[in-house]
């Protein structure tokens, strides 16, 4: 059965509904096998019932983003149509919650269902694991509750680790002191707290020790009260560092540890840490895990197609060892 609606767009969010040169609205009408046709501050959906009724249920979303004074882009228009396949709650209510703001002033939100139930589990848990590929948003969103928590007064200092091992590459020997060797493996931490705090306020708080960025091994032997706690790249740990991480923690404090399972750089006879406290953890009360998928990425499309493609291409030969093995 075919139906018509009409959905109603203030000329002020036309543009940014709609997209350049109406992209948004083709994108919708290629996704859900509508027509969409535009006049005078309206669109007009015409396709089967349940199509055109998805079709509306995903502008009047857009429309109410674009009015909350969002900048609308294509992987939130990407997203807003998943959701309506899979009926969950709608992009509205994801916007609601902003968690900081960066230094210029944009509000920091989670963007996926998946994003907001890690941030939940972050807010309830004492120790979070955000599990998922690169673009997810697991490093800035706990970087941002961090932020929030140091300036709300919850605690007293943040404490940002990560293991100094090099992404496949072998750098050879660094130039400079100490310092100057594991700044980069440290840039991404870095980079997210100067987009959030901006560089004077971290540079403020880390002369007076309040805000440490640190490689992993400087953990040893230390016991940390009263600070929110992040381990990036966890997939990169060995299961002595990942304990010898897990005991570190003291009194109202809380840990996010954070890792991409996929993205490994030890040695193939290497264990990862982050494997091994999956599996051991699994039952402690007030530990929080969050599975983050590829429909949770946010940046550029394109990174999600790249981690689906990824995703597809392992399953593949895995299920070819599996042939092999029984064969």
């Amino acid at each position: 059965m075919t139906e018509e609606l009409l959905i109603d767009i203030p000329i002020e969010h036309e543009k940014n509904v709609c997209g350049s040169f109406d992209a948004y609205l083709k994108k919708i009408e290629r996704a859900l096998s509508v027509d969409i046709i535009e006049r005078n501050g309206a669109v007009k959906i015409i396709g089967e019932e349940a199509a055109a009724k998805r079709a509306g249920s995903v502008l009047h979303s857009l429309v109410q983003l674009s009015e909350r004074g969002n900048e609308i882009s294509e992987q939130q228009v990407d997203y807003a149509l998943s959701l309506s396949m899979e009926e969950q709650e709608d992009l509205v209510e994801l916007d609601r919650e902003i968690i900081a703001r960066s230094i210029t002033g944009k509000p920091i939100k989670p963007k996926t269902v998946g994003q907001k139930q890690y941030v939940d589990l972050i807010r309830t848990r004492m120790i979070t694991f955000g599990i998922g590929p690169a673009g997810t948003g697991k490093t800035y969103l706990a970087m941002a509750m961090a932020i929030k928590a140091f300036k709300a007064g919850e605690v007293q200092r943040i404490i940002l680790t990560r293991p100094a091992i090099e992404a496949g590459e072998k750098l050879g020997f660094l130039p400079g002191d100490l310092q100057q060797k594991i700044d980069p493996y440290l840039r991404p931490l870095y980079d997210a707290l100067y987009s959030i705090m901006g560089a004077e306020a971290f540079l403020a708080n880390s002369e007076k020790g309040l805000i440490e960025v640190a490689p992993l091994a400087y953990m040893r032997g230390r016991t940390l009260d009263n600070a929110y706690i992040i381990l990036d790249e966890a997939q990169n740990t060995t299961p002595a560092q990942m304990k010898m991480f897990l005991t570190r923690i003291g009194f109202n404090s809380k840990v996010i540890v954070t890792g991409d399972l996929t993205q490994k750089d030890l040695d193939r006879d290497q264990q990862s840490g982050l494997e091994v406290a999956l599996r051991v953890l699994g039952k402690i009360d007030d530990i929080g895990f969050a599975e983050l998928t590829a429909a949770d990425v946010v940046r550029h499309p394109l990174v999600q197609k790249i981690v689906r493609a990824y995703d597809e291409y392992e399953a593949r030969l895995a299920k070819g060892k599996q042939n092999r093995k029984r064969s």
